[in-house]
């Protein structure tokens, strides 16, 4: 983890429970713990433990997170599953876009592991980009264009602001793409525990289809939920209370 000074709101949260469940909580790529934390203090009323880690790289500077990779962002996420576990017997996890690619990477790390019941997943990064994409990035990389356009702030709510970084770091989108999604986008079949998806319909950074290809060909039972009101970062939108509710019931119902 890096040693930079973490900015005002963006701190991981972790909360001892007093139940026998718990609810694992990832953000997104170049967003941090904020964006996700009506979700987490949420859980938290609720009596649920709680683990919603910063990823390395994130909540700091982009020149930080232009020195980690996929493999530093799941292995965080792997780490904090584990913390989870010493306090809980049941275990939820849910994510927003990159989070909701760890979500689903967790999934099938933990396929024999009876204590995971559920996947919650917000605007979801379910496929890989498609090659001209790739190659553009590319391309821009060998060009020495390092840093993109900001992807932060996609809230349909004007009262509503995302702490995110100002650019995209090109080299941790492909890998974003090529070592989290594309190993992962055909094996969603595996995935037996039920699944609640949340997808916005006008979705200015992930497209929808991402979320219709998990609903499509995930292997346990899905619940689907169209959100017709937020963007895509809707965990703090305008469809953010319906999130936490829908959520919360969904925890209780595959924990029971």
């Amino acid at each position: 983890m890096s040693e930079l000074e973490v900015m005002d709101g963006c701190e991981p949260f972790a909360h001892v429970g007093s139940a026998s469940t718990g609810v694992l909580v990832l953000h997104g790529f170049t967003g941090n713990p904020s964006s996700m934390a009506a979700q987490a203090q949420a859980f938290a009323a609720a009596g649920y433990h709680v683990e919603q880690p910063r990823l390395p790289g994130h909540g700091t500077t982009l020149a930080d997170m232009q020195t980690t990779c996929w493999s530093d962002w799941s292995d965080e996420a792997a780490a904090a599953y584990d913390r989870l576990v010493e306090r809980a017997d049941r275990i939820v996890v849910i994510g927003l876009s990159m989070g909701g690619t760890l979500t689903l990477w967790t999934g099938l790390q933990r396929l024999d592991d009876d204590r995971l019941k559920g996947l919650i997943c917000v605007n979801a990064a379910t496929t890989p980009h498609d090659p001209e994409m790739v190659e553009l990035v590319e391309g821009l990389l060998e060009d020495g264009v390092e840093v993109s356009p900001s992807i932060g702030g996609d809230i349909a709510d004007p009262d509503a602001v995302e702490i995110a970084y100002e650019g995209t770091p090109l080299r941790q989108l492909l890998s974003l793409t090529n070592d989290g999604l594309a190993p992962i986008a055909d094996r969603y079949g595996e995935l037996e525990v039920p699944l609640l998806i949340f997808s916005s319909t006008d979705d200015h950074v992930v497209p929808p289809d991402n979320s219709a290809h998990l609903r499509d060909t995930a292997g346990g039972d899905v619940d689907f939920v169209t959100l017709e009101r937020s963007f895509h970062v809707a965990t703090q939108d305008f469809d953010r209370e319906l999130i936490n509710e829908r959520s919360l019931a969904f925890i209780e119902r595959v924990t029971r």
